[in-house]
This record gives structure tokens, C-alpha cells and sequence, in this order.
């Protein structure tokens, strides 16, 4: 039976979802962290496929303020925790259902290493990574007998074109110098984390986070870093 996958990782059988359209497997455009939007999605590809084995919330709802409390906004701050787990709760209350149903079923969400660190301007997004964590073990620990596992992916600082320019010079340096690949993670490296959390051998481990830095905290040091 082939794997169907609502996410934005590659792999079985892919849709897409995302707020603009995006090449190859199939796509629909979907804003996550709205309900409606969410059902039309999850029940247009229920109705061609049948199932959904994996789903991967990987949704960049709220980009993150990076600024220290006194220069952070109430309403800068809340947009970031309340668009992170937008996306999440209304996704994963929309999957679950049919997860339920067909006894088996994959959750993984994309969170960060920023939910362990402190300073640098994280506060917003590190709140809201940490409440993501938190919220995936609890969607874990009502879901484990039905079937259904959850995991959480957590990268360091990934090259992307939303970081490129934040990830060159010294502050790229010092992250490749600091890693065990020797350079800074990218995009692939991510995917791969969240293949083998896709894997069903990794059933037992529901409710935990694996961790995607290039062994910087072990190499630095610990969540004070």
C-alpha cells in the first residue's frame, strides 16, 4: 500500500499544502491556520486517497521578532506563539480522526533547537517552540493507543533563503566550526531527520524530539549557550 502524506517534506505519495503553489507531486493551497481551509484540504485529499499515513507541520505561520523583552511588543509576541500553534492544533485535530480510524498514522512536527537556548534575541521564538514541544507530547499521550505517534524534529540554525544572509560570515563560521559536518546544516539535512522519524520502526518512540544541530550542544555547551 502506497503512503499517503500531507506535509512539506518529500517522500510516497506528496501533497503539498502551502500558501502559494509549488512544483511537482500534487499542491493545493491552504492557509493552516485557518479551520476551514484546513478541512477543505485534509478532506480533498482524503476523498482522492483514501488515507493520510504521515502529516509534517512545517508551516512558517509567524515568522519570529527576534528582540529582548523590553523592545518586544504584547502583539508581536503573541502573534508569533498563536501562529505557531495555529497551524498545529488545527491540522493536527483535522488528521487525527482518520488516523484514528485507520488505526495507524505518523505526526511530525518541525520545531527548533531554540526552544533549549536563551539570549540572542529568542524569547518569542523559543516560547512558542517550547509550547509546540509541550503541545506535541500531549497530542502523543491522547493519541499512542490509537495507533497514531508523534514526534518532534528539532533543527539548529538551517541555511535557507530566509537565513542566508543571517548564516554568513562570522556567525557561519562559527556554526560550521561547531558542528560535527563541519559546516552549516541545510534544507537535506532536515529532510533526512524527518525520514527517519517517519520510519513506523520508530513507533516506540512517540512523544520525544530528536534533535538536528550538528552536535552544537554537546560541542558548546548546554540551553544557557
Amino acid at each position: 500500500m502506497r503512503r499517503k502524506v500531507l506535509t512539506t517534506w518529500c517522500g510516497a505519495h506528496l501533497a503539498v499544502s502551502a500558501h502559494s503553489r509549488s512544483p511537482g507531486a500534487s499542491s493545493a493551497r491552504a492557509d493552516v491556520t485557518d479551520p476551514p481551509a484546513v478541512d477543505e484540504l485534509v478532506t480533498g485529499i482524503l476523498a482522492t486517497h483514501g488515507r493520510i499515513d504521515t502529516v509534517v507541520v512545517n508551516a512558517n505561520t509567524a515568522p519570529p521578532p527576534f528582540a529582548a523583552l523590553d523592545d518586544l511588543s504584547w502583539a508581536a509576541f503573541a502573534a508569533k506563539v498563536t501562529g505557531e500553534l495555529a497551524g498545529a492544533f488545527h491540522i493536527t485535530k483535522r488528521v487525527l480522526a482518520p488516523m484514528r480510524a485507520q488505526g495507524a498514522g505518523r505526526i511530525i512536527y518541525i520545531g527548533s533547537t531554540a526552544a533549549d537556548y536563551v539570549g540572542e534575541g529568542r524569547l518569542a521564538h523559543g516560547t512558542a517552540k517550547s509550547a509546540l514541544a509541550t503541545f506535541a507530547r500531549h497530542v502523543a499521550a491522547e493519541s499512542a493507543r490509537d495507533g497514531v505517534s508523534v514526534l518532534v524534529v528539532a533543527p539548529g540554525a538551517v541555511r535557507t533563503p530566509a537565513t542566508d544572509e543571517v548564516l554568513t560570515g562570522e556567525r557561519g563560521a562559527v556554526l560550521a566550526r561547531e558542528s560535527v559536518l563541519g559546516r552549516v546544516l541545510e534544507a537535506e539535512d532536515v529532510a533526512a531527520a524527518v525520514a527517519l522519524a517517519a520510519d513506523p520502526a520508530l513507533r516506540a518512540a512517540t512523544g520525544t524530539t530528536l534533535r538536528v544541530d550538528g552536535g552544537w550542544s554537546v560541542l558548546v555547551g548546554g540551553p544557557a549557550s
